[in-house]
C-alpha cells in the first residue's frame, strides 16, 4: 500500500494467538475538500484526522503536508493563493488559517461557527459557514472586519467564483445551488431538486460540476440553459472534487478519492476506508457492525463492509459512537449528537431513548434497558424503559462498558484502570494506560489499552492477566498529541477515538484499530 497514514511495525501477538486484518488500513482519515495544488498534486483536508496530505495523481504516493497535532484543527476545506500559501477552514475550532510554503501558520478570522466552505478569486479571499443561518464573507488578509456578502443560507458548501464573475455556492439545506455578485446583494437560484449538493466548481467549458452528497453522483450543469448530464455515480457520502488541468478528482467523506474519466469511469486514486473505526458489534449470525462517526458498516464473515447507514441515509440515528446489537437487525447506539437511540438500519427507523448528553461512549444493554458512559461528565448512567439513572458520577473519563452478572465494568482511560460498579464500586484492574473499548466473555474481561497499546486478557475469577498483543495501531501515533474536536453544528458533537472490543462465542476478539483505520480480529487457535 502506497503510504497509509499509520504502520504498525512492532505489533506482536502471544503464543496460541493469530491476528488479521478484516479491512486493509485506510490511507487516509477521511476525505473532506480538494484542491489543486501549485505543484500539480491533489491537495485533500481530513477534518478527523485533523490532516492534511498531498497525493501524487499519476503514481498515488501521499507526502503528509500538515500532520495530526499539529497547527491546523479539523481542516474541512483548503484553496491556495499565487503565492503558494493555502488557506484552510476548521470547521471544529471555526475559523479560517493560513499556511505558508515554509510550513509557518497563522489564524486569518476566528469568528465562523462551522468554517467549512473556501475560495480565492483574484487576491480576494472568501469563506463560509456550513449551518443553518450561515453567512458567506470576504476576509480581510490584513486583519481587518470581514464583509457579508449573503447571510442567512441554509448549510452553504465548497463554493467557486465562476466565468461571469459571481460567486456559486451549494446550499445543501435548501437542495439548490446559488450564486451571488460579489459586491453582494439578493442571491439567485441556479439549479434545485438535486442529489443534495455540496461542492460546486467549473470546468474548462464554464459549466458547474457538482458533487451531490446523498445519491452520490457527479453533475455537470450548464449555468445558462440548466441542462444537466451525469458524469458519474460514485456512492453516497461525495464531499468535493477539483480540477487538475482537465482531470477531474472527486473526494467523499468516508476517505475514497476517485478519478472521473470520460464515459463515466470512476478510477481509484485513494481506496475507500474507514475514518477510525469507533465501537463495535456482533450479531447472533456473526456479523459484525462496524461504527465509524458519520458512516456505519456491516462485515460478514468472509466478505467486505457493506454501509448500513450514513449521515444521509433514512433513519440514521446521528454520528455513532457507541453501538451494541439487540435482536431481528436493531441495535442501541450512542452518538456524538448526546443521545442513546434504537435503531434498525434495515428498516431505515431509528428512536431515540434519551438525550442532552455530553460525550457518550460505551454502551451495553441490560434486561429493560442499557448502561452507557458519559466521558466528559465523568458518568455512568442507566436507560429502563424512558428512565435514565445515574449509576456512578465523578468517574475519570469513563470509555468502554460491559455487563457481568449484576455488576457493571466501566474503563476509566484518565486513571488508567477497570472498576467494578454493583453494590459499591471496587477496582477490578489497574495499572493501565488509557483503557478504552471492554468485553466479557464467560469469566475473562478483555481490554484495549491504547495508552500502552496493548489487548489484555484478565480472568475475573483467578485474577490472572495475559497481554494477548502489543504493538497495536490504536490511540495516536508515538509521539503525537491530537488535538480535541469539538462539534460541528447539528451534525456532530464533539468527536473523539473510540478503540472498542466485542468478543464472539468462538473466542475470537474484533477490535477497532483506530490509528490506521481497519478492525483486527484476535483468534485463539484451535488448540489453545
Amino acid at each position: 500500500m502506497l503510504n497509509a497514514r499509520y504502520s504498525a511495525s512492532d505489533t506482536t501477538v502471544a503464543e496460541g494467538w493469530t491476528l488479521d486484518r478484516l479491512t486493509p488500513p485506510s490511507r487516509l482519515f477521511g476525505a473532506n475538500g480538494v484542491c489543486a495544488g501549485p505543484d500539480g498534486r491533489l491537495y485533500v483536508a481530513q477534518v478527523s484526522g485533523s490532516q492534511v496530505s498531498a497525493i501524487d495523481i499519476d503514481s498515488g504516493v501521499l507526502e503528509t503536508i500538515s500532520p495530526k497535532g499539529g497547527d491546523i484543527v479539523a481542516p474541512d476545506d483548503l484553496v491556495f493563493d499565487k503565492a503558494g500559501n493555502f488557506y484552510a477552514t476548521e470547521i471544529t475550532e471555526g475559523r479560517v488559517c493560513m499556511r505558508t510554503p515554509r510550513g509557518d501558520t497563522r489564524v486569518v478570522y476566528d469568528d465562523m461557527p462551522c468554517a467549512n466552505p473556501i475560495t480565492f478569486h483574484e487576491g480576494r479571499l472568501f469563506a463560509g459557514e456550513c449551518r443553518v443561518g450561515g453567512h458567506i464573507m470576504e476576509l480581510d488578509l490584513n486583519g481587518g472586519a470581514p464583509r457579508v456578502l449573503v447571510a442567512d443560507v441554509p448549510m452553504p458548501n465548497a463554493m467557486q467564483v465562476g466565468p461571469d464573475g459571481m460567486l456559486y455556492f451549494p446550499v445543501m439545506g435548501a437542495n439548490e445551488i446559488w450564486r451571488v455578485p460579489l459586491a453582494g446583494g439578493a442571491p439567485e437560484v441556479v439549479a434545485s431538486e438535486l442529489g443534495v449538493p455540496d461542492a460546486v466548481k467549473f470546468d474548462a467549458r464554464g459549466h458547474i460540476v457538482s458533487t451531490q452528497v446523498a445519491s452520490g453522483q457527479v453533475l455537470s450543469i450548464d449555468p445558462h440553459t440548466g441542462e444537466r448530464t451525469v458524469l458519474a455515480d460514485v456512492a453516497p457520502g461525495l464531499d468535493n472534487l477539483a480540477f487538475i488541468g482537465e482531470r477531474l478528482f472527486v473526494s467523499s467523506i468516508s476517505g475514497q478519492v476517485n478519478e472521473i474519466l470520460p464515459g463515466g469511469v470512476v478510477q481509484s486514486l485513494v481506496p475507500d476506508g474507514l475514518n477510525w473505526p469507533l465501537g463495535l458489534a456482533l450479531d447472533d449470525d456473526g456479523v459484525l457492525f462496524v461504527a465509524d462517526g458519520g458512516f456505519t458498516y456491516t462485515l460478514a464473515p468472509g466478505g467486505s463492509p457493506a454501509i448500513a447507514g450514513m449521515l444521509f441515509t433514512p433513519g440514521f440515528p446521528g454520528y455513532v459512537r457507541g453501538v451494541v446489537a439487540g435482536g431481528q437487525g436493531e441495535y442501541l447506539i450512542t452518538s456524538a449528537n448526546g443521545h442513546v437511540a434504537r435503531w434498525w438500519p434495515a428498516r431505515g427507523e431509528s428512536e431515540i431513548l434519551a438525550d442532552g448528553f455530553e460525550q457518550l461512549y460505551g454502551i451495553d444493554r441490560t434486561a429493560g434497558g442499557a448502561v452507557f458512559a458519559d466521558r466528559a461528565t465523568g458518568r455512568l448512567l442507566s436507560l429502563e424503559g424512558t428512565t435514565v439513572t445515574e449509576l456512578a458520577a465523578h468517574l475519570d473519563r469513563p470509555s468502554g462498558v460491559a455487563l457481568h452478572g449484576d455488576n457493571c465494568l466501566v474503563a476509566e482511560e484518565g486513571a488508567g484502570r477497570v472498576i467494578r460498579i454493583g453494590q459499591q464500586v471496587d477496582t477490578v484492574i489497574d495499572g493501565l494506560g488509557a483503557p478504552q473499548g471492554i468485553a466479557v466473555r464467560n469469566s475473562t474481561l478483555y481490554i484495549v489499552d491504547v495508552g500502552k497499546k496493548e489487548l489484555l486478557a484478565y480472568d475475573l475469577d483467578s485474577n490472572v492477566r495475559q497481554t494477548l498483543a502489543t504493538g497495536l495501531p490504536v490511540g495516536a501515533p508515538p509521539g503525537v498529541q491530537p488535538k480535541f474536536l469539538g462539534p460541528i453544528g447539528t451534525l456532530s458533537g464533539p468527536m473523539g477515538p473510540f478503540a472498542d472490543i466485542v468478543a464472539a462465542p468462538d473466542g475470537a476478539l474484533y477490535h477497532s484499530a483506530d490509528a490506521e483505520g481497519s478492525v483486527m480480529c484476535l483468534r485463539p487457535s484451535a488448540d489453545l
